[in-house]
């Protein structure tokens, strides 16, 4: 009844309602609401994969300006910072010896690339990366380092934290030892020859070495030949580096009604790898916080606070965190919270607050109103926000954390594999249906999490 009430109020602006009312109405009305479902669709299939520094990734900009045109925010702003780029070009590997086989590879974001012959070499195989770490200096001399740590499948995504240190600190491990090339298993948890791609960065201090993942099923028959006696290896990889390019953070406001200069910063990234039409990472996480706050935007009375919906421009290869973080130093104070959606579009299950709010009121009213939705408010503090917002919270900006169901989102991030198709309509609107609770709640409040930090 609460519910029906609040929705009466949604649409008569002179009839009032309790903000914990309004944002169970908004919750409610998320269920039903096409706009999620039409951002991802609109997004995937208009842009497609949108790396940094592409020409999908300047239509990118272009439909996130008027997508916030098209849905009511104001204050839109494009930020440009610059933003070196990476292009995959023609890749392949393949078993040489003892018998030819064609391996299925994707190179690592930011690899150099072989010499136009390739590198033909015979490999050594690492089942852990703790025996690469292990392995003397000079005993790789020569050699294609290829790991095969398999990555654990966990509900909050763990598994890709332990696992993906061999991603992105491998290749350099491995140039120290004197690898000339280095495979790595894919950080996934799938079992398909399809691999996944990701970023790495070179150390400062060791050779720059070729680097591709191996679909899982290649790395698992690479452990078995190389088990069994000499196995033989050519990588070729074309990749390119434009040192000049530039990328954008574009971002748009639900303003606040009495308090517009206090911020609840959301969002997700609008880049992508190439090879999917990124929809689970990440146009999954920009519908949601987008669709969430146009939802808000349409009461006829906004929250107190600003809402502000940020579309990072480089979350795959790094950047848009720092980018973001310098260009809004001025008004770090008056950003109250930050949060990014960037899991998918499965099921949330917990909420985690900015330290010292389990103590808080407003935590018995999140978790009243998101009991309907069998999502949990944790008593542990949020770690962190998302990556985008680790700038941010550097700067001391409190962070919240609404956990999804991460156990398939492994399956196929930075793969082909990413589309569409993976993602879950309800899922998806359950998801908004949480962001919207949740955002209008410390919209509508005074709550000060530095302050709720500071007296613990």
């Amino acid at each position: 009844m609460l519910a029906l009430a609040a929705v009466l109020a949604l649409s008569s602006p002179a009839l009032a309602a309790e903000p914990v009312d309004t944002a169970a109405a908004v919750r409610d009305r998320a269920l039903a609401d096409p706009t999620a479902w039409t951002l991802l669709e609109d997004l995937t299939t208009d842009v497609g994969p949108r790396p940094t520094g592409s020409p999908a990734m300047v239509r990118a900009k272009d439909w996130g300006v008027q997508t916030f045109r098209d849905l009511g925010f104001t204050n839109i702003t494009v930020e440009e910072f610059a933003k070196p780029s990476w292009t995959r070009g023609a890749e392949s590997a393949s078993v040489v010896a003892p018998y030819p086989f064609k391996l299925s590879i994707l190179g690592l974001g930011g690899s150099v690339p072989t010499p136009a012959r390739g590198i033909e070499a015979e490999v050594v195989v690492f089942r852990a990366y703790a025996d690469l770490l292990a392995a003397p200096a000079g005993s790789l001399t020569g050699k294609i380092a290829v790991v095969t740590q398999a990555m654990t499948r966990t509900q909050d995504g763990a598994g890709y934290g332990a696992a993906g240190v061999a991603r992105r600190s491998g290749p350099s491990e491995a140039a120290r030892r004197g690898a000339v090339a280095y495979l790595v298993r894919s950080i996934s948890t799938s079992d398909s020859r399809l691999p996944h791609t990701g970023a790495f960065r070179y150390a400062d201090d060791a050779p720059k070495i070729p680097a591709a993942a191996l679909g899982v099923p290649d790395a698992e028959l690479l452990e078995r030949l190389a088990a069994r006696g000499p196995v033989k290896v050519k990588l070729s990889l074309a990749s390119t580096t434009n040192p000049d390019n530039v990328a954008w953070n574009i971002s748009g406001d639900i303003l606040g009604s009495e308090r517009p200069e206090q911020i609840i910063v959301i969002g997700g990234h609008l880049d992508s790898w190439d090879v999917g039409t990124g929809a689970i990472d990440d146009a999954s996480g920009i519908a949601i916080t987008t669709a969430a706050a146009k939802l808000i935007g349409d009461l006829p009375r906004h929250p107190k606070r600003t809402i502000r919906v940020v579309m990072w421009g480089s979350e795959e290869s790094g950047g848009s965190s720092e980018a973001y973080a310098k260009a809004r130093a001025g008004e770090i104070g008056n950003l109250v919270v930050a949060s990014e959606s960037d899991l998918g579009g499965d099921r949330i299950y917990a909420l985690m607050l900015p330290q010292g709010a389990a103590a808080h009121p407003i935590r018995n009213q999140l978790s009243s109103l998101l009991a309907p939705l069998k999502i949990l408010v944790s008593s542990e503090p949020a770690r962190s926000g998302g990556a985008d917002t680790s700038g941010l919270q550097a700067a001391g900006v409190p962070v919240f954390s609404l956990r999804q169901d991460a156990s398939r989102y492994f399956d196929f991030h930075h793969s082909e594999d990413d589309t569409i198709d993976k993602v879950d309509r309800l899922s998806l609107d359950h998801n908004v249906a949480a962001w919207a609770a949740v955002i209008y709640m410390i919209a509508d409040s005074d709550i000060d999490f530095r302050a709720l930090k500071d007296a613990k």
